[in-house]
């Protein structure tokens, strides 16, 4: 079983993004402690930003914290930790 969801939103508008990251939230079993949003840099900014005001200062409750991913092109939603 793998713990992290990886949702690639590339291309996608920030309000399509945020549909399948909650769909993907809400369907997320308790073995899930991480969703990997890749959204992209250059073009992804704008979606970025809109997760991060979507997901972050505690208006998700089943989002523990929100942090930045390996690159800048990719979101993570801490669920719980590991």
């Amino acid at each position: 079983m793998n713990g992290i969801i990886e949702i690639d939103v590339h291309g996608k508008d920030v309000e399509l993004a945020i549909v399948e990251i909650r769909k993907h939230l809400g369907n997320a079993k308790p073995s899930v402690y991480r969703i990997r949003i890749i959204h992209g840099f250059h073009g992804g900014t704008r979606s970025r930003d809109g997760i991060w005001d979507e997901f972050s200062y505690g208006r998700e409750p089943k989002v523990k914290r929100i942090t930045m991913g390996d690159n800048q092109g990719i979101t993570e939603l801490v669920l719980r930790e590991y």
